[in-house]
């Protein structure tokens, strides 16, 4: 059975990380991650290979009853002619186990979440997505969670001095 749920720091040290979003974390309350293959073609995983994509304005959506990634910038491979290239932003199909996908889709019509792409990586010589099954935050939220991070950091830091010190 395949695992829907990776341990993000384990799956990520074992893996190639090619691209984070690092905006999502920070914009989204994030719920539940679930890992999905990509759908490519072979300039597309050769220019990943090189860390050549973008995931910041990309989002995930479904479609007659499959997923799809828009916006997922994958830039040209650098040796690939004209002809044997890619469309850098042509939509990526998800490949997730069908209970998975109905429980998603259930997911997004009911609490009203949305699904945005946290890290592209390699495991296994395969190209992954962790996807993140997110709320959007508001502004004072926002600056609330920012707050938060700032003061654990401080609280950190300061028990590190005492630690020296003492």
């Amino acid at each position: 059975m395949a695992a829907s749920k990776p341990e993000s720091s384990s799956v990520q040290e074992r893996a190639k990380v090619v691209a984070t979003n690092r905006r999502a974390r920070r914009d989204y309350e994030i719920i539940d991650e679930y890992e999905a293959g990509l759908v490519l073609v072979g300039s597309e995983v050769k220019s990943l290979r090189e860390s050549n994509a973008t995931l910041t304005e990309s989002y995930a959506r479904m479609a007659d009853g499959e997923l799809w990634l828009q916006s997922l910038h994958i830039a040209p491979y650098s040796h690939a002619d004209g002809a044997t290239g890619h469309d850098p932003d042509r939509p990526k199909k998800l490949l997730l186990h069908r209970g998975e996908l109905n429980r998603i889709k259930a997911r997004l019509e009911q609490d009203r979440l949305t699904m945005v792409p946290l890290s592209l990586y390699f495991t296994k010589g395969r190209a992954k997505v962790l996807l993140g099954l997110a709320r959007g935050r508001r502004r004072a939220d926002k600056r609330q969670a920012i707050s938060e991070q700032d003061a654990r950091r401080e609280a950190r830091r300061e028990l590190g001095r005492a630690a020296q010190q003492g």
